[in-house]
Order: C-alpha cells, then sequence, then structure tokens
C-alpha cells in the first residue's frame, strides 16, 4: 500500500493551506478555527450532488456546523449568480463561506464572501486603479476554501473573474481579503475529474506559469515559483490525464495549480486578455481558450522571451533547450490531449473580430504582457488563433 503521508504538509505562503491526503475531514476545525459557526458552501451544480459534498456537509453538522449550500452557478459566473448567492447568504443568515469546487465555483464564492456586507455594487470594485479601497473590509465574510481541480489556483486567488451580462465581458473583481484565510487542498477531491477537464485544467495552470514567466517587470520570486510549477506540470499532467487515480500525479498537479495562481502577482498577458472576453461571449472553457492560445502567443512574444525560453526548457529537461522546445512540446501536449488547434474548434468565429480586439486590448491582463500589445495587435493574434496560421 502507498504512504501517500509524504504530500501531508501545513504551509503558510500564500496563505494558511492544509495540503494532503485525507485532509477534507478538518474542513469544520478550519471553519472554527475562522469562527464560523454557521457557513454556507458555495459550489456549482456538477460537484454539488457528489459524495464528497454530502460528506463534507454531514460532517459539519455532526460537529455542531451547521452547512447550507448554493449551487446556482454558471461555467462562467455571472453578477446574477452572485446576486443570487448573495441572497441566500444573507437570508440564511450564515456567517461564512465554504468555496468548494473548481475555478467558476471558487471565483463565484469569493464574490459572494466580498460582497455579504457590502453597501455598494459588486461591479464598484472592477479591478481598476484604486477601486478596491472602495470595499469595506469588515464586510468581507470569512473564507475557507476547498480546491477539486488543478487549474486555476483559484483557492489562493485575491480575484474574481465574473461575467457582466449587460456588457458580454468579464470583470476582474480584486480585494486582498478575497484570498481565502485557509485552504485544504486534498487531492482525493480531484481524483473524479473526467480525462478532458483534467487536460483542460492543467492546460490553465500551465498558462498561469507560463505567462507570468513571460511578463515584464521584476518580480524573481513570481518567476521561480512559475519555472518550478511548469516542470511539475511537464512531469505530471501527462499521468494525471491518462490515470486519474494516480495520487502522486494529482498531488504534483494540485500544487502546480496553486503555484500558478501564486506566480501571476507578477502578471499575465495576451493569452488571459483574449480569453476573457472570448469565454464572456461565446461561454467557453476558460482552460481551453488558453491552451489554444497558447502557442499563438508565445510566437507573439517570441522578440523578447526567447532567451527566457531557452532557460526554461534546460530546467524542465526538453532536449535542445530553445524556445523552439518549448513551443515544439506545447503543441505535442496540447496534441496528446486532442485539444483543437484554432479557435473555431471551440465555436468562435470573426464576427465580432474588432470588438474582441478592444476588450483584450483593454483588459486588465494586458498591461504585462511580454510585448506592448494594443486592439491591432490583439485582432492579429486572435485571427492566427482563428484559422491556425
Amino acid at each position: 500500500m502507498t504512504d501517500y503521508s509524504k504530500f501531508n504538509a501545513n504551509w503558510n505562503y500564500p496563505t494558511t493551506i492544509r495540503f494532503g491526503v485525507g485532509r477534507l475531514n478538518e474542513l469544520a476545525d478550519a471553519c472554527q478555527q475562522l469562527s464560523i459557526s454557521k457557513p454556507l458552501l458555495v459550489t456549482d451544480p456538477g460537484i454539488a450532488g457528489l459524495p464528497m459534498v454530502k460528506t463534507a456537509l454531514d460532517q459539519n453538522s455532526a460537529k455542531g456546523l451547521p452547512t447550507g449550500l448554493f449551487s446556482n452557478i454558471k461555467p462562467n459566473p455571472t453578477g446574477q449568480n452572485i446576486d443570487d448567492g448573495l441572497a441566500v447568504y444573507r437570508e440564511g443568515g450564515y456567517d461564512g463561506v465554504i468555496a468548494f469546487g473548481g475555478g467558476s465555483a471558487l471565483d463565484a464564492a469569493r464574490a459572494i464572501a466580498l460582497m455579504a456586507g457590502q453597501k455598494l455594487p459588486l461591479w464598484t470594485f472592477e479591478d481598476v486603479g484604486d477601486n478596491w479601497t472602495k470595499v469595506d473590509p469588515e464586510g468581507v465574510a470569512p473564507i475557507v476554501a476547498v480546491p477539486t481541480t488543478s487549474g486555476t489556483g483559484s483557492e489562493v486567488g485575491r480575484a474574481s473573474v465574473i461575467v457582466q451580462e449587460e456588457t458580454h465581458s468579464k470583470k476582474i473583481i480584486f480585494h486582498p481579503r478575497m484570498l481565502p484565510a485557509i485552504v485544504i487542498a486534498d487531492p482525493e477531491t480531484t481524483v473524479g475529474l473526467p480525462a478532458g477537464l483534467t487536460a483542460a485544467t492543467g492546460m490553465d495552470a500551465l498558462s498561469h506559469c507560463l505567462e507570468p514567466y513571460s511578463a515584464g517587470g521584476f518580480h524573481p520570486m513570481a518567476a521561480g515559483i512559475a519555472v518550478e510549477g511548469i516542470r511539475l506540470i511537464h512531469r505530471w499532467l501527462p499521468i494525471a490525464v491518462k490515470d486519474g487515480t494516480n495520487l502522486d500525479a494529482r498531488a504534483n498537479m494540485l500544487a502546480a495549480a496553486g503555484m500558478g495562481a501564486t506566480a501571476f502577482q507578477k502578471g499575465l498577458g495576451a493569452m488571459h486578455s483574449l480569453a476573457h472576453p472570448l469565454g464572456a461571449i461565446y461561454d467557453a472553457h476558460h482552460g481551453m481558450l488558453n491552451a489554444v492560445l497558447m502557442p499563438y502567443v508565445l510566437e507573439f512574444n517570441r522578440p523578447v522571451i526567447e532567451e527566457r525560453m531557452a532557460r526554461l526548457a534546460a530546467w524542465i529537461g526538453l532536449p535542445n533547450p530553445s524556445f523552439s522546445a518549448v513551443m515544439d512540446w506545447v503543441l505535442e501536449i496540447r496534441a496528446e490531449f486532442k485539444i483543437p488547434e484554432t479557435l473555431a474548434g471551440l465555436g468562435v468565429d470573426d464576427s465580432r473580430v474588432d470588438e474582441i480586439a478592444q476588450m483584450a486590448a483593454d483588459d486588465p491582463s494586458t498591461p504585462t504582457n511580454a510585448i506592448k500589445a494594443g486592439a491591432p495587435e490583439m485582432k492579429e493574434i486572435f485571427l492566427k488563433a482563428l484559422n491556425g496560421r
């Protein structure tokens, strides 16, 4: 019998993380540590009915923590989803949030927690300028996060991406207190993820490491975390996709996802700049969009990232370390995971190309792209990714 105790660890960066197999059993204790007496568990409809959610609810109840459930969340969560969850939170008299699930559920849960005691509308807190200072910090509910995918790393995030239905655009809502106070990272919660979603979320984690590593600016700590995250993904993602029950692979991918979300304090870039409006307009999976866009953005940024990609290739053990080696690896795993080569393969068309290009140029991820990119450059990348040129 394999001994998985090697993965058990307590980390305090970037927040308190209880990492290890079987640690979901500590959920009630984590809530009590934060003085939560009546939590609302927020998840998505696909996870709400799973045995692990029922077990969590039952265990909390047995320990004197009556726990509510809210799961009316779209794959790309909307402002209406947040309003609905907030109404449940307030009407139920809850005093904390359990963010349970993948990126969508975690983003929605953290936004609900942010809004728990606010008087201003959600969109007031869009990550523009110093909008975050308008938040009443005492009105943010305490959060315990339980990730069930290894992709977004939202469990260690300080922002949520929410669709504003009126404008069909994704808005980034930010506040430091949106960072969960405690994360329970149990690899067993990710075992049931199908191969296709394991691949898509894993590629999302890769984008969260690759873009900060490529981004401009000076942040050696974030760059170092990103590089090691990429090494773990290179080593373990193919195994996790082929054998979802492999807890070594699941544990390492869960760690890598959190590393990616920690690394993007350094910044993101055009992958996310384009993925945000495309996800809002076409309701496509964020990780899949990043996976399709990845080689096209790498090629666009090549003039300034070529040297650092060669260093990356050497670190993760690619033959003939170079930019081309990294590109070949990205294309190889995309093909292995049966990810479309073009945006057209995800149902995207060119009917709104200029609008998408402008939205991408205005996205908060754009200023840290490795090469300065405005609407014309975003349009160029988009059309190449759409047509496979």
